[in-house]
């Protein structure tokens, strides 16, 4: 017997019982247009109701998704007033982050940083003070009950970016032996079950440079919080991510640049996903595994980090113009393939974010609306404040980025 379209009972973990408006449920093995349409005519007060959660008496503690920013304290003026966003660029301002919790994550994780993994020579401090994550991860997980479940996302995310710089990109990374390096840190998050005899030297090879032992600790924090489910989640996460990270590699020892499609494909992979695809544990809840799986959540995560990972294009696009060698970046791919001008490709590349931003937020209504399960609702708000949050540390990191001269 086939339930009735939209048929999701709040204690029902089976993302079958969620209908789409036919009554039935496919296997998107190719994109369905019915599953998953790039915009979906929903009024625009319901994309607000649904992002922004619940409102009324007794309500106003989960309210945490784009809420109207409020008047900034005087200490908070010139941090909000650092940077100016991309003209033209789809987003949504967010309120200075807590400035409490930033300054307690910040300090936590430079001793994370530098007394538990070794993470940095005395001479990259700056730049590690500049990264600013601290205000990073406040941003993007207003929800944590506590630091410690900050700490969760911070270490992680400093982790990631120490694999980033020492393998791929500025700190001595090359995209030659980049695979097996690449697969070598990756048993620091998913351990490698060999022989008595080998499993020591395994073991002893995580200590061996400071990418492995931030990804070993980071990941070792992270299990205690997290369930199994949404440990495994996050390395099949970090296994996209690190196959992004070898096509970009390829295309570099190939000195290829890539169609637009493709470059958006290898952006797919080699983007921000592990970073909201946590939000869950991030805020101590869990999105069931059944749930998490569904092809239209599954959707809605990956617009989200392909939206963000342009955010990131489109933001350091200078600062790579400026480093030796070529970087790709998406307007850079598009001046290349569609020979536009540099100011033209870059004014372009910020369309393509907007028409993935609208598409990320419609794909939420439409799964918001068809399953209205309190653990997808929170999910759902979650993923789309960690946009805004990771779009609000892009424009205020006037350290890192600066815009390009186009307008």
């Amino acid at each position: 017997m086939t339930p009735p379209p939209f048929s999701c009972p709040t204690h029902s973990a089976s993302w079958r019982t969620c209908r789409s408006p036919a009554g039935t449920a496919k296997e998107p093995w190719m994109p369905d247009p019915e599953l998953s349409p790039p915009r979906l005519s929903l009024p625009g007060p319901d994309l607000e109701r649904i992002l922004r959660g619940p409102s009324g008496l007794g309500t106003s503690g989960l309210y945490f998704a784009r809420p109207e920013a409020p008047e900034p304290k005087p200490e908070q003026a010139q941090a909000q007033a650092e940077g100016n966003p991309i003209p033209g660029l789809y987003h949504h301002p967010v309120p200075e982050p807590d400035p409490v919790r930033v300054e307690e994550v910040s300090g936590r994780i430079k001793a994370w940083a530098l007394d538990e993994v070794d993470l940095y020579p005395d001479d990259w401090e700056d730049q590690f003070d500049g990264f600013s994550v601290g205000r990073y991860m406040v941003a993007c997980h207003p929800d944590a009950p506590t630091v410690d479940h900050l700490m969760l996302a911070t270490r992680l995310m400093v982790a990631e970016n120490a694999v980033d710089d020492c393998y791929c990109e500025d700190h001595g990374g090359s995209p030659i032996g980049l695979g097996g390096r690449l697969l070598l840190a990756h048993t620091a998050l998913d351990p490698l079950h060999t022989t008595e005899e080998y499993e020591p030297r395994w073991a002893l090879s995580l200590q061996s440079d400071a990418p492995r032992r931030a990804y070993r600790s980071a990941m070792e924090y992270f299990t205690r919080e997290a369930s199994p489910s949404q440990a495994d989640r996050l390395r099949h996460d970090m296994a996209r991510l690190h196959m992004g990270y070898l096509a970009e590699g390829a295309w570099a020892q190939q000195d290829h640049v890539p169609e637009v499609w493709e470059y958006l494909a290898m952006r797919q992979f080699n983007n921000f996903r592990p970073c909201p695809t946590i939000t869950d544990t991030v805020g101590g809840y869990e999105l069931p595994a059944d749930l998490h799986a569904r092809p239209d959540m599954q959707r809605v995560i990956a617009l989200a980090g392909n939206a963000t990972t342009i955010v990131n294009d489109l933001y350091s696009y200078t600062k790579e113009l400026a480093a030796p060698g070529r970087h790709l970046n998406l307007p850079v791919v598009i001046a290349e393939r569609e020979d536009l001008s540099e100011r033209d490709a870059y004014l372009k590349a910020v369309e393509v974010h907007n028409d993935l931003m609208h598409g990320f937020e419609s794909a939420a209504a439409a799964l918001a609306a068809a399953c209205p399960v309190p653990s997808v609702q929170r999910f759902l708000r979650g993923v789309a404040v960690w946009v805004d949050g990771n779009h609000h540390w892009h424009r205020t990191n006037t350290y890192r980025y600066s815009l390009p001269d186009f307008w």
